[in-house]
């Protein structure tokens, strides 16, 4: 039986947003195996990183995610994951941050934890349950095509 958490993902994953950046080619849905998603987002090199997030709660509670090896079916090696020039990417994916669990962004749950000072600092970018899986895709996204963002230190097999 799903619950209302999944049932209000998938119909935030139907939405015009979420299917018009999969027709961009900015993500794409990959899988979900509540109360994980599985999501594929293109950096500017075309490389696809694929972020599991943890939906339980959600939209209500905001999803947590990390770069996920979906072969392994683990958190993706930090060689592999996109580093930064020294700027927002590298303090946004950082393996050293809950074990590379979590993304260190304002709109993740594990991340915000703590972090109170960000609804001043960052207002835009805190967790919004109407705008949902895409807010936190279009954050992912945007710095994946930045100026900032460098390709990983190793190739995938």
């Amino acid at each position: 039986m799903i619950g209302p958490d999944q049932r209000a993902f998938e119909a935030d994953a139907a939405k015009a947003a979420f299917r018009l950046g999969e027709l961009e080619g900015r993500w794409r849905l990959v899988e979900v195996t509540w109360p994980f998603a599985f999501v594929g987002v293109t950096a500017k090199d075309g490389r696809e990183y694929i972020l599991r997030f943890h939906c339980a709660g959600y939209p209500q509670i905001a999803p947590t995610s990390g770069p996920w090896d979906l072969l392994l079916n683990q958190i993706l090696a930090f060689d592999l994951w996109p580093r930064g020039r020294g700027g927002r990417v590298s303090a946004v994916f950082r393996t050293d941050w809950k074990n590379g669990s979590a993304l260190y962004l304002p709109c993740d749950r594990e991340s915000f934890t703590g972090h109170i000072n960000w609804l001043h600092e960052m207002p835009s970018k805190i967790w919004r349950p109407a705008h949902g899986i895409v807010q936190y895709l279009e954050l992912v996204h945007e710095l994946l095509q930045s100026r900032d963002y460098a390709p990983p230190l190793r190739a995938a097999a």
